[in-house]
């Protein structure tokens, strides 16, 4: 799908805890709505048969209990899009990338064939189905979905993230079976538009130590068997280590320069504003820098507001905001946002080392197109998500947070300029709701005796979403009331 994920490693976040991001977006012209759940490890399937793979495969026996965003109509599968397990694990799943038809050519993706009843292999629908619930670290999500790839193949390209309390790793496919991953470094965070991304990559810490660098056993010959690194060296580097992935594995075609590129330089350009001139038009600077780097040191700690205002933006401060009364309209409609309208849900995933394991995670959620939304926190160390959050349903209904964001987004867009002010106060207040009521159950599981934090944080999670669920109801009567007086079959004189 196409998605924007941002990963904060956790000496460059505010409070320590790496941190994991992701916009998941539907395709244009379609909406997917979202729920949150909790999957039990008895409701885990043991036989496992994907929708668009239709491939069936066995399922360990001892799986653990694990938080999920599916798709609520699951039409073309469970889509679960990210999650944490109870074993303070988080995943995210995932950021389709790009690659080149070298790579195609050399590691065909794994397609159904409904001719032939040859299945094809695992992807988005399916991966944190099958990885999540049997990781104990986000090393060991990288060499679970490593092994899956390797035997089962997968019909398209992605990246994964995978973090724990310590560290955050990412995954990127290369073909059909081939993979590579790479530790997020602990004081940089990474941007993650839609492309092949890592940018440097050691090969023989991969087949050593592995402590920076995974990846496919094979990859080493994989590459010079079918010349796919593009590194100039020379003579005396004929056994290289270090190469680089995105030239070797990723593409540079003219529609990342509008599609992609554009959003990793907004990303980079709001984090590290002083690092660059990022309007001078300069290499590994401007919007269409194919060199633009997988991750940066930012100039201040980041927060989880910091996270949502980057996967939230429509270029603002540049004539290529689609909002903005500058530019001219071709500008507006440049490049594609990180704030986009089919935006299903973000998950920020959040792991405190701090804390003790009973409320060490926190899996933050917001639903629709981000500039007009708001977060809802939820401790994971429960049996059940609040309501909420979690019934969401076909039909359309203020009931549920997604449908009524759906709303909101869809009444706010055409009224931009009248309404924002409204819902920027809704997005500060339920945002100042939610890290009081993280701290308030904090500090209550602390105190409390282990086996009664679930229920403490159940309790918790139930009653921020109502205080969120009452203001988002103000809000939509609000900016209905907007939309209406602007309707075009007003007229300025009263019955009254």
């Amino acid at each position: 799908m196409p998605c924007t994920t941002l990963l904060v490693g956790r000496k460059a976040s505010a409070d320590g805890s790496p941190i994991v991001a992701r916009n998941e977006d539907s395709g244009n012209g379609t909406f997917d709505p979202k729920k949150v759940v909790v999957v039990q490890p008895a409701d885990q399937p043991r036989t496992y048969t994907s929708v668009i793979g239709e491939r069936t495969i066995e399922l360990p026996g001892d799986p653990l209990r694990y938080t999920a965003i599916p798709d609520a109509v699951p039409q073309q599968g469970i889509w679960a899009c990210a999650g944490v397990n109870a074993a303070n694990v988080a995943m995210s799943a995932t950021e389709t990338i790009t690659s080149n038809p070298r790579v195609l050519g050399a590691d065909p993706l794994v397609e159904h064939d409904p001719a032939t009843g040859t299945p094809g292999g695992f992807g988005e629908e399916d991966f944190v189905t099958l990885v999540l619930p049997y990781i104990r670290s986000a090393r060991e999500g990288v060499e679970r979905l490593g092994a899956l790839l390797a035997e089962h193949g997968t019909y398209e390209m992605n990246g994964i993230a995978f973090s724990d309390e310590q560290d955050i790793w990412w995954l990127e496919t290369v073909g059909g079976h081939h993979w590579i991953a790479r530790r997020v470094p602990e004081d940089h965070y990474v941007t993650m538009p839609n492309q092949l991304g890592i940018d440097s990559f050691d090969l023989d810490d991969a087949e050593g130590p592995g402590r920076d660098h995974l990846a496919s056993a094979d990859l080493r010959e994989f590459l010079a068997t079918h010349h796919l690194d593009l590194t100039q060296r020379d003579a005396e580097d004929a056994a290289p280590s270090v190469f680089n992935p995105r030239e070797a594995f990723g593409s540079h075609s003219d529609s990342d320069h509008v599609y992609n590129t554009p959003r990793a330089w907004y990303m980079q350009r709001t984090l590290n504003p002083a690092s660059e001139d990022w309007d001078a038009g300069l290499p590994g600077a401007s919007p269409d820098s194919d060199d633009l780097p997988w991750s940066r040191r930012p100039e201040r700690l980041l927060t989880v507001e910091d996270v949502k205002d980057v996967l939230s933006s429509h270029y603002q401060g540049t004539v290529f905001d689609p909002y903005s009364t500058h530019g001219t309209a071709a500008e507006r409609r440049a490049f594609r946002p990180v704030g986009i309208n089919r935006h299903n849900a973000l998950a920020i995933l959040q792991i405190r080392p701090d804390l003790p394991e009973t409320h060490r995670a926190l899996q933050w959620v917001a639903y629709a197109s981000n500039p007009f939304n708001t977060l809802i926190p939820m401790f994971t160390n429960v049996d059940e998500a609040p309501s909420y959050l979690g019934t969401t349903e076909a039909r359309v209904s203020t009931d549920s947070f997604y449908w009524a964001s759906r709303m909101i987004a869809a009444l706010a867009d055409a009224h931009f300029h009248e309404v924002i002010p409204a819902i920027e106060r809704y997005q500060q207040r339920t945002l100042a709701l939610g890290h009081a009521a993280v701290r308030a159950a904090t500090n209550a599981a602390d105190a409390a005796d282990g086996a009664a934090v679930p229920g403490l944080l159940a309790e918790a999670n139930t009653a921020v979403a109502e205080q969120i669920r009452t203001a988002t109801d103000a809000l939509l009567g609000d900016v209905l009331l907007t939309a209406s007086n602007h309707m075009t079959n007003r007229f300025s004189r009263s019955d009254g």
